[in-house]
Parts: C-alpha cells; sequence; structure tokens
C-alpha cells in the first residue's frame, strides 16, 4: 500500500499543508499573508503570528481536500529550517502536537530539499514530467541561490550559492528603489515584458567556480539610477519598461553562465529549476532556448509548486520516511542551512 504523508510548511509567510500517497498529490492548501504588502517586505513577528492563525484550518483544509483524516496519515513531514526562526516554530510546534496526540511519527525536512524534489510530485490526473539522476537543478528563492549536483533523492551537493545577494533579493531591492510594489520579481518579470533587455547595461560580478553575487549588480543598478535622476527626476517613470527587462536580462545571464558551465563540468544534461524566482517567465524561456542549444533535458516546476508549499516538503518527508529518518520530540528548528 502506497505511503500517505501530511507535509506542514511554514518557512516564512505561507502557510501550507498537503497530503502525498506515494507520489501522487492528493491536496496542497496555502495561506497567503498579504499583511506584509504595506511594509515592502516580510515582518517576521506578524508572519508567525498569522502562522498561528492559518495552520489549523490549513490542515483541516488538506485533509478533507484529501478525503482522508489523521488515521490515514503514516508519517507527518515539516519544514525543520532555514527560515524565518518564529514562523517555523510554529510548524514545528503544531506538529509535535498532532503527532503526539496521534501516536504518528514525524520526518524532519530541508526546505531547499524540498523546492528540488517537488520536480518528482505527479497529480491524480497526469504524471508530470521527472528528471533522472544524476541531474544539477538551479535553486533561485527569495533567500537562495544555489547550484546543486542532485545524485539521489536525498543525495545532494551544493557546488554553487551565493556570497552575498540571492537573485531574488536583487529583484525585490532594485524593484523598490523604483519605487514598484512588494513583492518586486512578479512585478518586474511583467514590465520586463514591455521593454528593451539590451538598453541598459549593468555590472556582472567575477565570481570564482560555480558560485554567485548579486550585491554589485544590486549597488550598480543603485548608482545608475541616483546618477539617472539627478539629470532627469522624471527618469525611472519614463524608462521603467527598459530598466526592468535590462534588469531581468542581466540576472538571468549571470545565473545561466554558471549553470552551462557546472552542466560542462560534471557532463550533466538534465537540468531542473526550482524556488519561487523559478516561476519568472524571462528566466523559464532563457533555460528553455539554453537547453535546446545545448541538447538538455530541461525540467520546469509547475508555477503552483515554485513559492513555498507543502506538497514539496511531504515529498521530501516521504523519501525520508523510506529511509526510516524519524525526528524526535525534541527536534528544534533552525534559521541557517548551515545547521541542517
Amino acid at each position: 500500500m502506497d505511503i500517505t504523508i501530511l507535509g506542514i510548511e511554514s518557512s516564512c509567510d505561507d502557510t501550507s499543508a498537503a497530503v502525498l500517497r506515494g507520489n501522487v498529490l492528493l491536496s496542497n492548501v496555502i495561506a497567503s499573508q498579504e499583511v506584509h504588502i504595506r511594509y515592502g517586505g516580510v515582518i517576521p513577528e506578524l508572519a508567525s503570528r498569522a502562522h498561528q492563525q492559518n495552520i489549523i484550518p490549513v490542515v483541516d483544509a488538506a485533509l478533507k481536500g484529501a478525503s482522508l483524516t489523521l488515521d490515514d496519515i503514516d508519517a507527518i513531514a515539516f519544514t525543520r529550517g532555514p527560515g524565518l526562526l518564529g514562523s517555523l516554530l510554529v510548524g514545528v510546534s503544531f506538529t509535535k502536537g498532532l503527532a503526539l496526540a496521534k501516536n504518528i511519527p514525524m520526518v524532519e525536512v530541508n526546505h531547499l530539499q524540498g523546492h528540488i524534489l517537488s520536480h518528482f510530485i505527479d497529480l491524480p490526473d497526469r504524471q508530470l514530467p521527472h528528471p533522472s539522476f544524476p541531474f544539477l537543478c538551479l535553486l533561485v528563492s527569495g533567500g537562495h541561490t544555489q547550484i546543486v549536483l542532485v545524485r539521489d533523492y536525498l543525495d545532494m551537493e551544493i557546488i554553487g550559492t551565493t556570497i552575498d545577494d540571492a537573485a531574488g533579493e536583487a529583484f525585490d531591492k532594485c524593484a523598490k528603489v523604483m519605487g514598484l510594489p512588494y513583492p518586486g520579481g512578479p512585478v518586474i518579470d511583467r514590465l520586463a515584458k514591455e521593454g528593451d533587455p539590451k538598453r541598459f547595461h549593468f555590472a556582472r560580478p567575477s565570481v570564482d567556480g560555480y558560485d554567485y553575487s548579486f550585491s554589485g549588480l544590486k549597488t550598480s543598478f543603485l548608482y545608475f539610477l541616483r546618477d539617472r535622476m539627478a539629470e532627469d527626476p522624471a527618469f525611472i517613470e519614463e524608462n521603467k519598461a527598459d530598466l526592468c527587462a535590462s534588469l531581468q536580462y542581466t540576472i538571468i545571464e549571470i545565473l545561466l553562465n554558471k549553470l552551462v558551465k557546472a552542466a560542462r563540468a560534471f557532463d550533466i544534461t538534465d537540468i531542473a529549476i526550482a524556488g519561487g524566482v523559478s516561476a519568472n517567465s524571462g528566466l523559464r524561456e532563457a533555460i528553455v532556448r539554453e537547453g535546446k542549444k545545448r541538447r538538455w533535458r530541461t525540467f520546469l516546476p509547475e508555477f503552483k509548486f515554485t513559492t513555498d508549499n507543502a506538497a514539496m516538503i511531504a515529498m521530501t518527508g516521504m523519501h525520508r520516511y523510506l529511509k526510516g529518518e524519524f525526528a524526535p520530540m525534541d527536534v528544534s528548528p533552525v534559521a541557517r542551512i548551515s545547521e541542517l
């Protein structure tokens, strides 16, 4: 009989619960927190309070959506980290209480591994494309930018990472300077479709190996705007689409240059992307083009699996369950990936 996993995700500002049976997703419920929009970023204390309000109805909705009860659940998978400590604490504490009350084993999950393993989720009406091992995954989210060598479901090696800002942070910070609403990444993506990606040129970092750096790009963008605004106060408003297109083009080029380098060095042709920034239409189109050029098999997550969601947590939890890797009752959340 297929294993049934209840997944719980609360690493940042989305509260999510999902039910997975085998590889098939039976339900995936997400409660987003719009309260942060007015502040231009996630406020940790507000996020924690919202998780407390949302977690019970979200889990209840996920179980009902799967037409199951807790008696049908073989294990509860939860995000241990990385993420906001207060937000993680809500999910971990709720999981402990539920597991203790119903005598259900717990499985801890690395949130970033969850993003990568979202590529192995199937839907009730169809099987989605799955990469073959080994493959490379470009993991791009608000707080992380990594190239990961994936040898097996739980055998992953980070071969490249950002040494400062992540790609998502660069998008959001540059968007904020231009006066765009939060989150800025999707707004830049939308405006970029109307602009000329090669009109403006911004600094490209020089970093050894497969590591990334976006701090210099962000800084050059800010100084560029400052100088242009000194000459013409209406510069941003008059050139917003071209600015977004050029910025997005630069970030994507930086991401793909290192990915191509890694794929060539490791002789790997199955290439995936994951994380919140993998929803960016420019990045998705660029990696498909690059794949055709280099004869890669490219794997793009469905849009509903790009953001933080419990389906990916359940999938990762299932593979830890199969290996007998259960979490003790004294497990605690961790904010940083280095602590996992």
